[in-house]
């Protein structure tokens, strides 16, 4: 009897776990879209490289190169198990502060256009910071899931990773690195409310951080002139105002549905860096409202539906995926934001690209090794249903793919062996899992003795 159910137990279990999950086609095809799209517009804008010896097409192979290097991440991420990722979190934290410390040696970090940002590899220069992004996301996630009933109720849970993010900022800050120091504290402050603290505690560090924000952009002559600019760039169109003046006219130009693929003038050495910083400009005047809404929208969905797979895999008590899922969408929704607001005339000129459309090394791989976690998110969490609804399926004997709520429960008769109970009113659910086969096997065995 009880090699029968321990067979017929071994089999279903080898069942449940074969069972494998599947990618979510919504974020997948998000993510290849985009994609196109970026390899569209970085070829329509590569024609500026004919200014900077380099050739026409110079921009547009580096930005395929590195989307092909930035898939390969992407894909070596997505068959990796979130919970070897958890588990080697505080060395990824430890990375961060290694990649922010080795911009200022000599020899290792390269300093561009007056920040010390890069990596020298050799071959090519790596933005440390775009790394960090990923990093330090899962290792916030990894501290929100082991800390998230205390950072509810205590400030010094709560401070600890605002110690960690105020650390990563002075690194970034003596680079500088402004835009990217922003980001951070933005999803820092989003991920501590959906991880539970309560937004009482989370208003007293902003408001000592604000002023101090402000002052950084009084006493630093350049980005007092970025912020001034900003509100005004017609009154010093050939000076400070050059970039924002040049990028709006060139999206007045779009209209409702642009000059054209290709068509565009403002790129046409005019406006600055239009196939990363500027790339949204370009997308304004070649495809119009249009194509502005197009990209809007695409965003929109990747990151609302990263936030939806987020709160499901919380609902399921998969915690450090959720919070992945949510630091991911809260990344790619902030630097989108930012990016865009910038090309308005909305926020003052930051160096943030545009996700998976501007070109750029170091960004379009890190943003690929983002996206490729995220969907192996979505393939966990659709694992983790599947097998769920296998053994609900199996609990109530009606077949996988059943909608459990139209299944009855075996009858009882005299033959059958009662199901024991921790009350009277209430029966405790055995490990047998209230198979009607088993029950039947062992009140056949009885029947032969």
């Amino acid at each position: 009897m009880a090699a029968v159910a321990n067979g017929y137990f071994g089999r279903q279990a080898t069942r449940v776990d074969d069972i494998d999950g599947r990618f979510d086609p919504w974020l997948l095809g998000c993510c290849i879209v985009l994609a196109c799209m970026g390899v569209v517009m970085v070829g329509s804008a590569a024609v500026a490289g004919a200014g900077m010896d380099v050739g026409p097409w110079y921009f547009l192979t580096r930005h395929v190169m590195f989307l092909a290097g930035g898939i390969v991440l992407a894909g070596l991420v997505m068959r990796t198990e979130l919970k070897f990722i958890e588990q080697h979190s505080r060395l990824l934290l430890l990375a961060c502060a290694v990649l922010l410390i080795a911009v200022f040696l000599p020899g290792v970090g390269k300093s561009v256009n007056g920040a010390r940002r890069w990596l020298n590899l050799g071959i090519s220069n790596f933005q440390a910071v775009e790394a960090v992004k990923l990093l330090y996301i899962v290792w916030l996630a990894s501290y929100l899931k082991r800390f998230n009933e205390d950072v509810a109720v205590t400030w010094i849970a709560m401070l600890k990773p605002v110690g960690v993010v105020g650390t990563l900022v002075v690194l970034l800050l003596l680079q500088p690195d402004f835009g990217s120091s922003v980001l951070l504290l933005g999803i820092t402050t989003c991920m501590l409310l959906l991880g539970g603290a309560p937004i009482k505690r989370i208003i007293a560090p902003l408001v000592l951080l604000v002023p101090a924000l402000v002052l950084l952009v009084v006493f630093e002559p350049y980005r007092m002139r970025r912020v001034t600019s900003f509100m005004d760039p017609w009154q010093d169109q050939l000076g400070a105002g050059y970039q924002l003046s040049n990028a709006l006219m060139a999206i007045g130009r779009g209209e409702w549905f642009g000059v054209g693929l290709g068509a565009s003038v403002q790129k046409l050495s005019y406006l600055p860096e239009a196939h990363t910083d500027f790339i949204f400009s370009v997308i304004s005047e070649e495809l119009g409202f249009a194509g502005v809404c197009l990209v809007i929208g695409l965003y929109v969905l990747l990151a609302g539906r990263a936030l939806w797979l987020g709160l499901k895999c919380v609902e399921m008590k998969r915690h450090f995926a959720g919070y992945c899922a949510f630091g991911i969408a809260l990344w790619m929704a902030l630097q989108s934001m930012v990016s865009i607001g910038v090309n308005l005339g909305l926020l003052p000129t930051k160096g943030l690209t545009l996700p998976l459309i501007s070109s750029g090394g170091s960004s379009v791989l890190m943003t690929c090794a983002a996206l490729g976690l995220l969907l192996r998110v979505s393939y966990e969490y659709e694992r983790a249903a599947r097998q769920v609804a296998k053994l609900r399926g199996v609990a109530t004997g009606v077949p996988h793919g059943s909608p459990p709520e139209t299944s009855q429960p075996p009858k009882s008769s005299s033959n059958d062996v009662p199901p024991r109970g921790t009350s009277r009113l209430r029966q405790r659910v055995e490990p047998s899992l209230g198979s009607r086969e088993v029950v039947d096997a062992i009140a056949a065995l009885r029947r032969q003795r």
